[in-house]
Formats: C-alpha cells, sequence, structure tokens
C-alpha cells in the first residue's frame, strides 16, 4: 500500500513510518522540522533509504493536493500538544491543530477520496474527567486551548466522513512514552523529560504531592492502534479511545528509578500556569477499541522504561542538543 503521514519525522509520526516500512508499504512522511515540535531526522534514520521525505508544512494546499494523491493510507499525526503554548500563543495552535487538518481533508476531499484517513486526537480534549474510567461519551470540556483546538479538528474528520464518505478515524491518544520523543523540554509530554532528568542525574521534579493518575500506552502499542484501525472498515467514522497502564506521576518515576538503577524524585508546588489546567486523574475506557478492533495494550511499565531507556542511553547525542 502507498502510505502517506504528516508529521512522520516526529515521535509518533516516525514510529509508525518504521512499522509500515517492515510491513511492506511504501512510505512518504512529510513534516516542516518546526523547532521544538519534535520532528528529528534522526528519527527515520533506519529506514531513510527505504522512505520518501518531504520537508514542508501541511497547510501548503499545494503540497498537499500533491501528496493524497494515490494514497491508500493517510496519518494525520503532525500538530502540537503543548497545553501551556496554546494557552500563550493560541493562534499559532490553531493554525497547528485546525488549519493543518482543513487543508489535508479538503485535499483528499478533492483528489482523493478513496483514502482511509487516521487523526492523532487526545485526552485533552475532555479536560477533567466527571467520572472513570472516561469512555467516549464523556462530555469535552477542555482546560486550555490545544484541547479546544483538537475537539475542532476531529469533528472536521467526523463531518468529512458524514457529509463527504471520506473513511477518516479519530483515535484519541492518552500519554504515550518510548524511543523517538523529543527530549529538549517538557511542554509536550512529561513522561519523556522525567526519563531525561533521570538520565542526566537531576532529581525529577513532581508538581503538586504527584498522585495524579495519568493513563499511558508505551509508542509501539499506539502503533499497533493505528495500524488496525487503517485495516479494518470497522474503524470508519469512529473514535476510539486508546489507554493502558493507569499509574501515578509518582509510581512512574519510581519505576523508572528502578528501571534504571538510581535516581531521585521531589514534590513541589504547581506552577501557577501549570495549575490552572491541571486535569486531575485520568483513566481511559477502551472497551470499544477492544470491542471492535481487537485492540489492546501489550508492553508493561517495566518492559516499555527498559526499552526507553536503552534507546536513549545509546543515541542520547541526536536528542540532548
Amino acid at each position: 500500500m502507498n502510505i502517506l503521514i504528516t508529521g512522520g519525522l516526529g515521535f509518533i509520526g516516525s514510529t509508525l513510518a518504521i512499522a509500515e516500512v517492515k510491513r511492506g508499504n511504501k512510505v512518504i512522511v512529510v513534516d516542516a522540522l518546526f523547532p521544538d515540535y519534535g520532528g528529528n531526522k534522526f528519527n527515520i534514520n533506519q529506514i531513510k533509504d527505504d522512505i520518501e521525505i518531504e520537508i514542508g508544512d501541511v497547510r501548503n494546499t499545494t503540497l498537499m493536493e500533491k501528496l493524497v494523491k494515490g494514497q491508500d493510507i493517510v496519518y494525520s499525526l503532525a500538530g502540537t500538544l503543548s497545553h501551556v503554548d496554546s494557552m500563550t500563543d493560541p493562534f499559532t495552535d490553531l493554525e497547528i491543530n485546525c488549519v493543518s487538518q482543513l487543508t489535508l481533508l479538503e485535499a483528499c476531499r478533492k483528489y482523493n477520496r478513496e483514502a482511509k484517513i487516521l487523526f492523532a486526537g487526545t485526552r485533552n480534549q475532555y479536560g477533567r474527567a466527571k467520572y472513570l474510567p472516561v469512555d467516549e461519551n464523556h462530555p469535552m470540556e477542555p482546560v486550555d486551548v490545544n484541547g479546544i483546538n483538537n475537539i475542532a479538528a476531529e469533528w472536521y474528520y467526523r463531518l468529512y466522513h458524514n457529509i463527504h464518505g471520506l473513511r477518516t478515524c479519530s483515535l484519541r491518544l492518552t500519554n504515550v512514552y518510548g524511543s523517538r520523543h523529543q527530549m529538549k523540554h517538557p511542554r509536550q509530554g512529561v513522561l519523556n523529560w522525567f526519563i531525561r532528568q533521570l538520565i542526566d542525574g537531576k532529581t525529577v521534579e513532581l508538581f503538586g504531592d504527584g498522585s495524579q493518575i495519568r493513563d499511558i500506552n508505551f509508542v509501539d502499542d499506539t502503533i499497533a492502534a493505528f495500524t488496525l484501525a487503517a485495516d479494518s472498515p470497522k474503524s470508519n467514522g469512529e473514535v476510539f479511545n486508546l489507554g493502558g497502564d493507569a499509574v501515578s506521576l509518582e509510581s512512574f518515576v519510581k519505576s523508572a528509578i528502578k528501571v534504571f538503577g538510581k535516581g531521585d524524585f521531589k514534590t513541589i508546588p504547581f506552577p501557577a500556569e501549570r495549575k490552572s489546567i491541571e486535569v486531575g486523574d485520568y483513566i481511559a475506557d477502551r472497551s470499544k477499541i477492544k470491542d471492535k478492533l481487537d485492540w489492546e495494550p501489550r508492553v508493561n511499565l517495566e518492559s516499555g522504561l527498559k526499552k526507553t531507556f536503552d534507546y536513549y542511553l545509546k543515541y542520547k547525542k541526536y536528542y540532548w542538543k
């Protein structure tokens, strides 16, 4: 099959590209390589001779109209998940997370209505949980601009399915960790930042008391969900929660310290800009994707952490700069 991955040099996109090459598919990745957004050419180093790489902005209509032609599957992973940045620079978040999605969908509507299109949504769409576990029908009341923009983006996909007949699907990702994540700052995921702090010999800082529960997935499990959804007609027009190990941030750090063999942590008060958008505990109900696609996470926390530490200890120079 012909595969297009937007954000294909980033954390999840590059891991997906590697998986699709292993499946024998022809892959094109497109990435703007915006600073601090996670795109990294080293992420696809092992398959660089097996794929086509396009450095470009998904908001570029001409580019996307060219790239979507002839594609069997389009994975839409370009975007940003920084909650704090979305509050200080909401218009950039709007451009990256909404305008880019409309550009892609319009390109497919005009030039490739047969493509299967997978969108990476987020647990951030729900905001603070009114009940646990959170199912797909839970009210959506985001606490930041990023969550609102991801809701809008997801509804574009649902609308283009309902009205234009495009085969779309949204996966609402929870906290994902693992190899190929950017390691320069914590604004797009704290789990890997905790891992960097331990590797650097620093004390991990947990906001509040560290008891906040997050439902986490190792990146390989997330990739498996995408490929299952891409392959199955049962996912057309659907939205699915992902979810895995529900652990407190303190428990995650303790497990990381145990796997790494050393390290320490401390709790500190929430910074004001973080406290106002803290969502509290989150646990996903993943029964829908289990029932329809037979997906469930398979990599336990200890195994995922070991793989993550091993990767960054081996390739640290490509991520610490």
